[in-house]
């Protein structure tokens, strides 16, 4: 299906600003949420901003009634108002986080249904050119980083700027001149942060993008394990993976030294404050100008108040990992998508199965040519098997059929009608395909025979199973129909799979039929099986067959030989054999005698 290409390049974060502005539109639906746990974030730590300065008075209150009796009763009425307001602090941060954990969980859920939706939208080429494990990866890690840091983020930023602000004013109404020294630190350490945060941002760029990779080598190497372990390639995978897991290991301790110096530099310069509020607070008091109680309540207050500074600080590489994810999420909803169909879009009715195709070319990277001026016309009911050396354009062809790639020029036509004026899902109903590459989902085998036709009965699924000479092989299974599939199909052969997967294929019941190299993962006697189901389902059908063994089309109504995208030769087997040409040849190096 084109040439894969499973290295990818390394997605860039190009622009913060628009990450920010991408993922604040994103939550646009939550706001009102979102606002609803800022109030209550806010609320919980107005609330908290009293209770310094009612201890401090608390404070004052015995050391001015200790000579004559210290006054418990009021110190107790102080102490009940702390206690409440405790209380009520707690109750508003578990309501504010409530809140927030309900919108994270709805916005992860909408989320990866708008990735999983977008993945369906995708055309074809785009997973050949980008890694399965990439793509994994944004839709599992990349979207909990984004929520996750979301629900942190929001709470800590709303509490930390609310207390920042309310313990400023309490600051200021105890002592300005203490106020000054402990403001003064503040953009000498935002500053030297900000420095910091720009090195950290590069490192969790590298550490996400790593982790896309990390990811789809592991997905690769564990689809492919036994073709690794029977090409005894388990040290060179190995040996891959680790050099991947250690670029990964190097940037995420980057990136995680990086930000986590904000910390104790921030730490540093809240400490050279306290030292500085420690000698002035203690002259104050000396002189008068100051309680106890006073530069008590303060030097609370400038713990509180270097607290959301210290959190502000200390959420840079949640917040730089909150950007690297969102870019990547947002740049994948960004990709191009299939072009719509269009609108009014035609509509078949009582498909008779004529197939045409009119000088169609088509590259599958606008470069080098795969399908070059390639015209057949094809009367309904024909079976007609498609022949030629790999790279000839065979599956290409398919490919164009079922509307995964749309010709660069030309047309393809079933029954009159353009397909490309008909509904894509309209065309793919058109035709029952069986590929190489067998798939099966982890269910029963019920199910999976369903897959294509969801109201089928159980009636027509035992008949088709009996059309394709299976029905013997799925009643001898422990559940019969009720077996289930294993999620790697590991407790079905690949013969069984094959016949399966052509079951399902008759149960959806379409007008015309597709066999991708269908028989090839089967022994002689399956294939005869196999051979003699297909001849069944599609008697009357228009059909399309694909296949290396020229001994499974000598039947065909009509073998199309292809070389270098174009048809060289057509007709019956019997009239190509004798022909002499490049069938023949093809034909005769497959039976040739040792």
């Amino acid at each position: 299906m084109g040439p894969h290409n499973h290295g990818g390049a390394e997605v860039k974060v190009k622009n913060s600003r628009k990450a920010w502005h991408e993922f604040l539109h994103s939550i646009r639906p939550y706001w009102v949420s979102i606002f609803f746990s800022i109030v209550l974030a806010a609320s919980s730590a107005v609330v908290g901003i009293f209770i310094p300065k009612l201890l401090g008075d608390m404070t004052n209150i015995a050391v001015a009634t200790f000579d004559a009796g210290i006054d418990w009763n009021a110190i107790s009425s102080k102490a009940i108002t702390v206690v409440i307001l405790f209380l009520v602090s707690a109750i508003l941060n578990y309501a504010q986080a409530f809140v927030l954990a309900v919108v994270s969980a709805h916005y992860t859920k909408d989320l990866r249904e708008k990735i999983l939706a977008k993945i369906a939208r995708l055309p074809i080429s785009y997973f050949d050119k980008h890694k399965y494990g990439d793509t994994l990866s944004r839709m599992t890690n990349d979207v909990d980083v984004l929520t996750t840091s979301m629900s942190q983020e929001i709470a800590d930023i709303s509490l930390s700027f609310t207390i920042l602000v309310g313990v400023m004013v309490m600051m200021l109404s105890i002592s300005v001149p203490l106020s000054l020294v402990s403001f003064v630190v503040v953009p000498i350490s935002v500053l030297v942060v900000g420095k910091i945060t720009n090195f950290a941002q590069e490192y969790f760029r590298e550490q996400q993008n790593t982790l896309g990779v990390l990811n789809s080598k592991i997905e690769e190497d564990y689809a492919g394990l036994i073709i690794i372990k029977s090409n005894s390639f388990e040290g060179a995978a190995t040996n891959s993976f680790d050099t991947t897991n250690a670029k990964l290991a190097k940037a995420a301790t980057r990136a995680q030294v990086f930000s986590s110096l904000s910390f104790p530099v921030t730490h540093i310069f809240t400490n050279l404050g306290y030292i500085a509020i420690c000698i002035l607070g203690g002259k104050f008091v000396i002189d008068g100008a100051l309680t106890i109680g006073g530069v008590q309540a303060f030097i609370q207050y400038v713990s509180r108040f270097n607290r959301p500074i210290t959190e502000i600080a200390s959420t840079t590489a949640t917040v730089q990992a909150l950007l690297a994810a969102s870019e990547r999420i947002f740049e994948f909803l960004a990709e191009p998508e299939e072009l719509p169909d269009l609108e009014p879009a035609a509509v078949l009715q009582n498909v008779r199965g004529e197939v045409e195709f009119r000088n169609v070319n088509f590259s599958y990277d606008g470069e080098h040519p795969i399908i070059r001026d390639f015209s057949v016309k094809v009367a309904p009911g024909t079976n007609v098997a498609i022949v030629g050396p790999t790279g000839a354009g065979k599956t290409t062809i398919i490919n164009l059929l079922m509307r995964f790639y749309e010709p660069d020029s030309g047309d393809i036509v079933v029954d009159g009608v353009p397909i490309n004026t008909m509904k894509r899902s309209d065309v793919r109903g058109l035709f029952g395909m069986v590929l190489q590459d067998t798939w099966l989902f982890s269910g029963s085998v019920e199910e999976n025979l369903r897959y294509g036709r969801k109201d089928a009965s159980l009636s027509d699924i035992k008949k088709a199973a009996k059309f394709c000479n299976i029905e013997h092989i799925i009643e001898a299974l422990p559940h019969g129909y009720k077996t289930a599939i294993s999620e790697d199909s590991d407790n079905v052969s690949a013969g069984e799979k094959q016949l399966l997967t052509i079951a399902r294929a008759m149960v959806a019941n379409p007008p015309m039929m597709i066999l991708d190299e269908a028989t090839s993962n089967v022994d002689t006697r399956t294939e005869q099986l196999i051979q003699d189901s297909f001849e069944k389902i599609t008697a009357g059908r228009t059909s399309f067959v694909i296949a290396h063994r020229l001994s499974t089309i000598r039947n065909a109504d009509l073998i199309l030989v292809m070389r270098d995208g174009q048809i060289v030769e057509s007709g019956n087997h019997a009239t190509l054999l004798k022909r002499g040409g490049f069938y023949a040849e093809l034909y005769n190096s497959q039976f040739a005698e040792n």
